[in-house]
């Protein structure tokens, strides 16, 4: 039996919220049960310097959690004069992940920049962040088509991310953080919503595990995902 109860398939109660600030360009309060991200895209009229002149747009992406997202007030990065290992880890990740499903010449030399700031942390940080981000993404784009600013839509397809994990021997889906915390094994899948593979981080906890153990995660992944998808259509309008 798993803490929360669930069946080893279901995943945590999802809310995409949008809209939520007025000023992005696209905005959305994703929520994975406790886990509570706030991602809002912003639209900059500039690219990096090694694009220009290309003709050809960027997406990025910034993550960090609140003080008070977790048990006890973690001290804020930047009052630490650095952004920790994991920090940069996470935003690429989300980086690659939604450069993975847009045109990146159909922006224009311009770059949208997605920030995924933790409100409140229980497991699955990024892979909310992951999901959350391209809804705010998918609002900003549409934006810009509806103002005129671009001609072509770049959005190529969904993405969206989930966690599962081997707990007490059961592959599980979306862990949450009493799970992650004792699971033997745990893996992050990153897929567009065609099925495509855009990453998977695995790793083996407490004990090695088989082919058969991940094919089981994979397809619990591709199940939690397909759902999430839906609801970021639901979310985006479409």
């Amino acid at each position: 039996m798993r803490p929360s109860e669930r069946a080893p398939d279901m995943l945590r109660p999802v809310t995409l919220e949008t809209g939520v600030n007025r000023y992005a360009e696209g905005s959305c309060l994703v929520s994975f049960g406790h886990t509570k991200v706030l991602v809002t895209a912003s639209v900059d009229e500039t690219v990096p310097g090694f694009l220009r002149g290309r003709g050809q747009g960027w997406v990025t992406a910034e993550y960090g959690m609140l003080p008070r997202a977790t048990h006890t007030r973690g001290r804020r990065e930047a009052a630490e004069g650095k952004q920790s290992g994991r920090t940069q880890e996470i935003q690429r990740l989300v980086g690659r992940s939604m450069r993975a499903v847009v045109d990146l010449k159909a922006l224009g030399e311009r770059q949208i920049t997605l920030d995924c700031d933790v409100v409140q942390a229980d497991g699955g940080t990024r892979t909310a962040a992951i999901t959350g981000a391209w809804v705010a993404l998918r609002l900003a784009t549409r934006y810009l088509l509806e103002e005129g600013v671009i001609a072509k839509d770049p959005i190529l397809d969904q993405v969206a991310a989930v966690s599962c994990g081997i707990f007490s021997g059961t592959p599980v889906l979306d862990l949450d953080y009493e799970e992650d915390s004792t699971a033997e094994a745990d893996a992050n899948f990153v897929l567009t919503g065609t099925g495509d593979i855009v990453e998977i981080q695995a790793t083996g906890e407490k004990r090695g595990f088989s082919q058969a153990e991940f094919e089981a995660l994979f397809s619990l992944a591709r199940k939690g995902i397909a759902d999430l998808c839906d609801l970021q259509r639901q979310a985006a309008g479409g």
